[in-house]
């Protein structure tokens, strides 16, 4: 969940005001990273997993409000959608055991979201989209009844000006018309934050757009949607489609880049300029304004809140995006956001640790690779990754100054996890501790199986059996609920049949 705001209705006058105040904001916080030490420290992850809350049909219930409520907890917080629910993690050092340490907090955490909704006749489900949603499902009331989320629909709403047009190639493609973006809650993901110091940034931030798609061909949960058979990540898809702002016929000749999507170019000196282009490109949704004078604040030499700014970053939501938080002096975060909720937390946590050591790995030369791969190809290895998985075609380096080379995702993956398990163990992460969850992550490769490789064999099996699809997919679910509760880690599931 995001900033959260006490108001949905705004004035005229709100607009160029927050806008203006986004522009002090930028003066403030280019103020602040120019400060010699600033944000520097060790390096430190966090993370999010949004999950479904679903009925004893499997079918969503729109519970996540009221459990959210009833657990009165920072750490446990709603959703857009009313039958989402996310938890968040303390911020733990890179070095010692990490993954461990979060996968025993999200444990606690997701146990007591298991027992609240149990207690109301629920169940929770980690999986990136719900494969028994229905196009019912979809409407205002399945927005979660904040200010904050009727704002954000309204402001999607007005500046889009026509239905929202949902359009997915794929085995069985899909294409539909939504009056309002309540398919935005059909998504769920395990987001990772890493630490990153202002000097390092721009390097980090461009390996993370590097490493992102191998990592998520290996990572796909999201085959269907409303029963279509679709890409290994359909949730990449439908996001974007689901939530863009732009008129479907713009005035110009040219569209502005999507308000959801991978990202414009690469980064050449730091954050901030991710954060002008956020500002630049993009129409505020949330007008909200604080009392503060950021750039009094900084000129004093304090950690300005950039209230505003944060706001209105927070409703641009790219697949890798820049954090700033004030607390504890200031620093500056990269979201990963492209990493799929589910099946279990051994496989997310395997998926964040192949994905955080291969930034690692990448980043101190990444700036001589750039010259030879045009941000052209990350982005089409990108979305190659979400429709095709481990089968994907993807576009490496080959070495500075030479073209870079088509290679599997499957391949490309098992020659880089050394390089990975090295990173880590530079970084000071337990030599076991990388060697258990990458041995995880290997092992899915190996076997070809993602979460989405399973879905579509298990319902390959199970439709064989039911008298329809729908059945099958319940079917499904309740199979991939049980796995889950098996303890096992994806690749030792076994395929109903």
């Amino acid at each position: 969940m995001g900033i959260e705001i006490q108001q949905d209705h705004f004035r005229t006058a709100d607009y160029p005001l927050f806008k203006r105040r986004l522009q002090q904001n930028l003066t403030a916080l280019e103020m602040v990273l120019s400060r010699p030490g600033f944000g520097l420290g060790e390096a430190t992850i966090g993370t999010e997993l949004e999950m479904f809350l679903v009925d004893r049909e499997a079918r969503p219930v729109p519970l996540g409000p009221e459990i959210a409520r009833a657990a009165g907890s920072p750490m446990i917080t709603p959703e857009m959608g009313a039958f989402d629910i996310e938890l968040s993690t303390q911020a733990v050092a890179l070095a010692g055991r990490p993954f461990s340490v979060l996968r025993e907090q999200m444990r606690a955490t997701v146990e007591e979201i298991r027992q609240r909704a149990a207690a109301r006749g629920a169940r929770v489900v980690p999986v990136s989209i719900l494969p028994t949603f229905r196009r019912q499902d979809f409407h205002p009331a399945t927005i979660t009844n904040l200010p904050r989320y009727r704002a954000l629909a309204a402001g999607l709403c007005r500046l889009r000006k026509a239905p929202f047009h949902i359009r997915i190639d794929g085995q069985e493609p899909l294409e539909l018309m939504s009056d309002d973006p309540a398919m935005e809650a059909a998504n769920t993901a395990f987001q990772v934050h890493l630490r990153a110091d202002p000097d390092s940034f721009a390097r980090v931030f461009n390996a993370a757009m590097m490493m992102t798609a191998p990592v998520l061909a290996a990572s796909g949960n999201s085959p269907t949607f409303l029963g279509h058979r679709l890409w290994h990540e359909t949730r990449v898809a439908l996001f974007k489609q689901a939530g863009d702002d732009r008129p479907p016929d713009p005035e110009t000749d040219w569209k502005r880049p999507a308000r959801i999507g991978f990202g414009t170019g690469w980064v050449r000196d730091g954050a901030a300029e991710l954060f002008r282009e956020s500002v630049a490109l993009h129409e505020p949704i949330l007008p909200v304004c604080s009392d503060e004078d950021a750039i009094a604040c900084a000129t004093a030499g304090g950690v300005p809140q950039l209230h505003e700014l944060r706001l209105h970053h927070g409703t641009v939501w790219k697949w890798n995006r820049p954090v700033y938080d004030p607390a504890g002096g200031g620093h500056l975060r990269i979201e990963l956001r492209a990493l799929p909720s589910g099946p279990t937390l051994d496989d997310m946590l395997a998926n964040a640790s192949v994905l955080l050591g291969g930034i690692l790995a990448l980043a101190p030369t990444v700036a001589e690779l750039l010259p030879s791969f045009p941000f052209a190809l990350a982005a089409r290895n990108f979305y190659h990754a979400a429709q095709h998985g481990l089968d994907a075609e993807l576009v490496w380096p080959s070495e500075p100054g030479a073209a870079p080379k088509g290679v599997r995702a499957r391949d490309l993956l098992l020659s880089l996890l050394p390089r990975v398990e090295e990173a880590l163990l530079t970084a000071g992460v337990d030599a076991r501790e990388a060697r258990h969850f990458l041995q995880i992550f290997e092992a899915r490769v190996a076997k070809g199986v993602t979460g989405a490789v399973w879905q579509l064999r298990a319902l390959d099996a199970l439709e064989a059996r039911k008298p329809s699809r729908e059945e099958a997919l319940r079917a499904m679910v309740e199979q991939y609920l049980a796995e889950i509760d098996s303890g096992k880690p994806l690749h030792a599931w076994a395929i109903p049949g």
